[in-house]
């Protein structure tokens, strides 16, 4: 299986788990990180996820993830957790929850030839193949979404 694929195949199983909780389904991410995969399943819900609420998604999608293990290549280590303050903006409902908020954005290519890659501005609108923003100039860009490399709320610690 692909990385897609197994994305995939565990948001599909895992949905059900959490909507039948009232949670939501944030990201579900297959990544390597040293020698070991790491499959993370991100969930919220009003007042925030605890821990004992990722220990019973996790106990009760382990067994439905196993029925996959012989077409995944590798072992992986599942992971359920909270999607924390600095997630990631990725899908429509994250941006549209987010409207009118500053965001701290990231692009693979630079917006203009200066060169900046890294900066904040608000949220206006978007669609499913760009965002656009307002700086604090007052200036309007918009932004194709493939070029977002990361896209979270901005926050001042």
């Amino acid at each position: 299986m692909t990385k897609k694929q197994i994305e995939a195949t565990c948001e599909e199983l895992v949905a059900p788990i959490l909507s039948g909780r009232g949670f939501e389904l944030v990201d579900v991410e297959y990544v390597k990180e040293g020698a070991n995969y790491y499959l993370r399943v991100y969930a919220d819900k009003e007042g925030g996820i605890t821990i004992d609420d990722c220990v019973e998604v996790s106990r009760e999608l382990s067994p439905k993830l196993d029925a996959y293990d012989e077409k995944m290549k590798d072992p992986y280590i599942l992971e359920v957790s909270s999607p924390g303050l600095l997630r990631p903006l990725k899908k429509d409902k994250d941006f549209q929850r987010n409207l009118g908020k500053m965001l701290e954005i990231k692009l693979f290519r630079p917006l203009t030839d200066k060169g900046d890659k890294e900066f904040e501005a608000e949220l206006k609108k978007f669609d499913d193949k760009t965002i656009t923003v307002l700086f604090e100039d007052d200036t309007e860009s918009v932004i194709e979404r493939s070029n977002l490399a990361l896209v979270r709320l901005a926050f001042d610690f």
